[in-house]
């Protein structure tokens, strides 16, 4: 367990939201300071009233960014360099102190000066290697920008230079040190910082039986870094620098805490401000304070996609139009399954309430969905709270 990298990670809850309101003011006075960027006319008096302001999707800010290039619009300030991602996205980023947070991170994972850091984050385009590299540098570690590939020369570096501790995805630490067994030669290595891929239990005792302890962290493009882990199995500590919801998919409306949801971010960062964007990640928030003493919001981590897109007989179903369904029909919550009768696809929609007139729930089914279905009205608290609006439940085995 280590030290905390400051004061921020054991404020009381109230000084946490007082400083996030803080910031968040000024966040909001930066983005309608610029035109291209139209925000609610909102009075804010808690950090529950971010509800009221749209979500941001991913698709919406390529679609700005191809109408207003390279940013769309967006208020970005002071950017040194400029990233792509899939999309594309372009995603701007800073060299100041820890500009991406991952310092918190590398601190939770005892890294820090006469630490020399393999850095195996790809440096092409994408924003990780640099994420990271940022990160190393406020907690005075040493870096050596490796990217990846060419196993056998990182092995080679690891000796020469004597790597203390590795950043990178969870799986390319084992094919380092599997080639080093290989190569015959003993690495250094003691502490693992990782992300960008699942960090499979069978695989962090691996590392553990090797004298490695490995966390990890939860992190995007857009937003930098969002919550780590300092104790394995404890959750994922929410940063100081986010403010993180979790809502019903297609929507930004929160779920009942302990469900699973969409993570929705709002950055603090006064370089890039933005205000509820949606990662398409699916996690739920944790119950109680984490053992190490860090006194923010915990979540479980990634639990998978929230963008759950489906195509039935021959058309999408997308989450927005099932929260669309929700609000004609009067339902609780609503859940689309796709599946498969023969060689047919067949959609059954669940409804949660009370009270519905079927010839009414029929009508909304075919306008909104644009399908027809079986409609089944399913007793309030019965459907389950999984982050699913649309199941998939079709195999396509011959």
């Amino acid at each position: 367990m280590t030290t905390q990298y400051d004061d921020l990670e054991v404020q009381t809850a109230a000084s946490r939201e007082a400083r996030h309101m803080a910031l968040l003011q000024k966040q909001l006075l930066r983005l309608r300071a610029t035109e291209k960027v139209a925000l609610p006319d909102v009075e804010m008096t808690s950090l529950a009233d971010l509800v009221l302001f749209p979500v941001l999707r991913k698709s919406e800010l390529g679609a700005r960014q191809k109408a207003t290039p390279p940013f769309g619009g967006m208020a970005v300030s002071h950017p040194s360099h400029v990233f792509q991602s899939p999309g594309p996205i372009y995603e701007p980023g800073g060299v100041s102190h820890d500009w991406w947070r991952f310092g918190r991170f590398l601190h939770a994972c005892g890294i820090g000066r006469g630490d020399i850091v393999q850095n195996c984050f790809g440096y092409h385009l994408t924003p990780a290697g640099t994420m990271f590299e940022n990160g190393a540098r406020a907690v005075g570690a040493t870096v050596l920008p490796a990217g990846t590939g060419q196993t056998e020369l990182q092995v080679r570096a690891a000796v020469d230079l004597g790597t203390t501790a590795y950043a990178g995805t969870p799986d390319y630490l084992k094919v380092i040190l599997e080639k080093a067994d290989e190569m015959g030669v003993s690495l250094q290595i003691t502490k693992a910082a990782v992300s960008g891929g699942a960090l499979f239990p069978q695989l962090r005792q691996f590392y553990a039986d090797r004298g490695i302890a490995c966390l990890q962290c939860y992190a995007t493009a857009d937003l930098g870094h969002i919550a780590y882990e300092t104790t394995p199995g404890a959750g994922m500590i929410v940063d100081e620098g986010v403010i993180v919801e979790i809502v019903t998919p297609g929507t930004g409306t929160p779920v009942e805490p302990g469900e699973v949801g969409e993570v929705v971010v709002t950055s603090l960062n006064p370089d890039y401000p933005l205000i509820r964007f949606a990662t398409g990640d699916l996690s739920a928030v944790m119950p109680g304070q984490s053992p190490c003493g860090r006194t923010n919001m915990r979540i479980k981590g990634w639990m998978g996609r929230a963008d759950q897109t489906t195509k039935i007989k021959g058309m999408f179903v997308r989450p927005e139009q099932v929260a669309d369904l929700v609000v004609k029909t009067g339902a609780a919550r609503a859940r689309v399954i796709a599946d498969r009768a023969g060689d047919a696809d067949i959609m059954t929609v669940q409804l949660e309430g009370a009270g519905f007139d079927p010839a009414v729930i029929a009508a909304a089914v075919q306008d909104v969905l644009k399908l027809k279905g079986d409609v089944q009205c399913c007793a309030p608290g019965t459907l389950p709270r999984d982050g699913l609006v649309i199941e998939d439940r079709r195999t396509y085995e011959t």
